[in-house]
């Protein structure tokens, strides 16, 4: 892996929450800035595969051969056509990998054995976590060096919050000590509904620094880009939501530089 890589788990154990829209429009942002951006995708839904235009064709080898360990990296790799961004694509076999592996040796590393025994030329990995904590969250958790954590602003936001923020801190201790949170992207944000201003009032209370000064809007594009196989970036770069996730990532890299954990070094 290439020493300055970055690997970042982008989760949440709650659905619908705008987790992989983050993976697929801030890894495009990324990769509009000249960054060399690897998405996986760990999700047997395959929304960040499909997302990003890559069909079930172009699927053959894919992240269940990568944790199974029957394909390498490279191998697994797909180009998306947004130059500099690439992804390693999710099918439905990916379900079973908890079953399949229950006895496999180093079972919580399969993810992070693979891309450390390989050379990346990447400067982001952006694993789309599945809403889950089970399995595959662990692996991503275990391969990752930082966690962004997408929260909608709704009424029960913080308590679910609390509950991942345990897991992750447990997952630093038991296996991952280079395990940081990052930070806490607020999305589908409606300044006309009062309920998500006091989310966000109460989140910024509650964590400070760590919850991004850009906020994800609700957004038709950004709904809408998926079923068109692209990036919001890509499908209507003017919109609302592409301006966000480009502020967004400029808030990323403004921070690392600032923090001196720049992903070129």
């Amino acid at each position: 892996m290439k020493d300055s890589c970055k690997i970042i788990s982008i989760v949440n154990q709650k659905g619908g929450v705008g987790k992989t829209t983050t993976a697929i429009n801030l890894a495009t942002a990324l990769a509009a800035v000249k960054k060399r951006i690897l998405v996986i995708d760990l999700d047997p839904q395959g929304n960040a595969s499909t997302g990003l235009g890559i069909d079930s064709k172009k699927r053959k080898k894919n992240i269940y051969d990568l944790i199974s360990a029957s394909a390498s990296v490279k191998s697994s790799i797909v180009k998306t056509e947004v130059p500099g961004l690439h992804v390693i694509p999710s099918t439905l076999e990916l379900s079973g990998a908890e079953v399949e592996l229950v006895d496999a040796s180093r079972r919580e590393y399969r993810l992070r054995d693979a891309l450390r025994n390989e050379t990346l030329k990447h400067d982001y990995v952006l694993i789309d976590c599945p809403p889950s904590l089970g399995f595959l969250t662990l692996n991503a958790l275990t391969a990752s060096h930082e966690v962004l954590v997408p929260l909608q602003c709704e009424f029960y936001a913080l308590e679910g919050l609390s509950h991942l923020i345990r897991i992750i801190e447990r997952v630093k201790k038991d296996f991952n000590p280079e395990l940081e949170m990052r930070g806490i992207i607020l999305t589908m944000y409606d300044q006309r509904n009062n309920i998500c201003s006091e989310v966000a009032e109460d989140v910024r209370e509650h964590l400070g620094d760590i919850v991004y000064n850009t906020v994800i809007p609700r957004n038709v594009r950004i709904s809408e880009a998926p079923s068109h196989g692209k990036p919001v970036l890509l499908y209507d770069h003017k919109c609302v939501g592409s301006s966000s996730y480009i502020n967004l990532a400029t808030e990323i890299l403004e921070r690392e530089q600032k923090n001196g954990v720049s992903a070129n070094g």
